[in-house]
């Protein structure tokens, strides 16, 4: 799906290899992206005839058991940070794939199975080193350089390269989770009982809901190949004493055709699905936020995921409420606090010649679900769809980010992102 030329790629092996390349750039007027673990939909990662800073030599993670924090390496993968911090029983919150990179996902704001319980990944970020458009290695947290610490909570790359994270640990070791599957005629009912018991549950508890096709292959058994069905990735990380218990009324509102639910260590779950998604795919991402799954949102969510056109391409339901909502939208960048979900909606297909039939049904559902939508969406899952939807997507919060833009990178150096341009470039 994404295919360009940059002049030159330099593997950065530590902050002087980032700053050399960050003034090469600039005095050469050279387009500039960055990459860690290559895992943006729409290929932010890379540009045509430009340098791309890889970031993913820089694999430091240095877990302090007493402090209950990780110091991570700009070049982090998910699930490397997940094995280092599971020997001390912790974990930051984190996404859902082992392979997405640590610095796209949590400048992004960083959604992941623990963010009912313990918040968005940026609501567990520290303090960041990051490195200017200037060349300058500067810390930004709550007391230093605060402004540029509140814009990278969810900002994106706009502001520079992070080198290295500082998260708040918290307490994860085994959960009880794994992916529970109904029949598609049952898809309406068990949308509505999701959005009920989403909205009450302890924050302890947390499932993602999707629409899909049962791919053809293991672990999945035979009879289910290839049919559509609904189903809950489940997430659990309460007291395993009573996990089953917690489990009864779920399991009793409608017999499951496949539960995969039971205890397991929380690195599992969060590579539970790397394998189904190989690199190299096409993917096309369209997503918005919603307040509630009410029974006409619903009806449209089944009328268009009854046409998926592939076997692979689904629909996603992230809660992104529980502690997440604590959060004013004033305390970081990410603007839209008031939303229950996060919704994506995946066209994937190995098959290049598929691509503009993946793309249209995105864009065909997408469009369907705008009356629901509260008008943004989350960045992560957006693919490159100019200015407006920046804009969008940051709400309120944009025209303070796009003044500390020009603070940091007056010049726009950082531009091949969900692009926010330095205030005196709005037209």
């Amino acid at each position: 799906m994404i295919d360009k030329r940059p002049a030159v790629i330099v593997y950065c092996k530590d902050i002087e290899d980032v700053q050399v390349c960050v003034n090469f750039a600039k005095e050469n007027n050279l387009l500039l992206a960055v990459r860690c673990g290559g895992h943006s939909g729409p290929g932010f990662g890379i540009c045509d005839d430009g340098m791309v800073i890889d970031l993913s030599l820089l694999k430091s993670i240095q877990v302090d058991a007493e402090t209950k924090t990780v110091r991570v390496g700009g070049g982090c993968l998910l699930k490397e940070v997940d094995a280092a911090t599971h020997e001390i029983g912790m974990a930051v919150p984190l996404g859902f794939f082992g392979g997405t990179g640590v610095g796209g996902l949590t400048l992004g704001g960083g959604l992941g199975y623990l963010t009912r319980q313990y918040g968005l990944a940026i609501d567990n970020l520290l303090e960041a080193e990051v490195i200017l458009a200037d060349g300058r290695l500067v810390m930004a947290s709550a007391i230093e350089n605060p402004d540029l610490f509140w814009a990278l909570r969810g900002g994106g790359g706009n502001f520079g390269v992070v080198v290295s994270f500082l998260f708040r640990l918290n307490p994860v070791h085994t959960i009880y989770g794994g992916l529970m599957l109904w029949s598609w005629e049952d898809s309406k009912e068990m949308m509505q009982w999701y959005d009920d018991i989403l909205k009450s549950a302890a924050n302890d508890l947390y499932g993602f809901f999707g629409l899909l096709i049962v791919p053809p292959g293991d672990p999945f058994p035979v009879h289910l190949h290839n049919k559509k069905v609904c189903g809950i990735v489940w997430c659990y990380n309460g007291d395993m004493k009573v996990a089953e218990e917690v489990f009864a009324p779920i399991r009793s509102v409608k017999k499951p055709l496949l539960d995969f639910v039971g205890p397991m260590p929380f690195p599992v779950i969060q590579t539970m699905f790397d394998e189904m998604y190989p690199s190299g795919m096409q993917w096309y991402w369209k997503a918005l936020f919603v307040k509630d799954l009410t029974d006409a949102s619903i009806d449209v969510f089944i009328k268009h995921g009854n046409e998926m056109p592939t076997v692979l391409s689904t629909m996603h339901i992230y809660p992104v409420n529980g502690v997440a909502t604590t959060v004013s939208k004033e305390e970081t960048a990410w603007d839209f606090r008031d939303a229950n979900y996060a919704v994506v909606i995946l066209g994937i297909e190995a098959d290049p010649d598929k691509k503009e039939m993946i793309i249209r049904w995105a864009r065909d559902y997408w469009t369907a679900l705008q009356p629901y939508s509260l008008g943004g969406a989350y960045i992560n899952f957006v693919m490159d769809e100019g200015r407006d939807s920046v804009k969008a997507n940051y709400g309120d919060n944009y025209q303070r980010l796009s003044k500390i833009k020009t603070k940091c990178d007056p010049t726009n150096l950082f531009r091949v992102n969900q692009n926010i341009k330095p205030a005196q470039k709005s037209g």
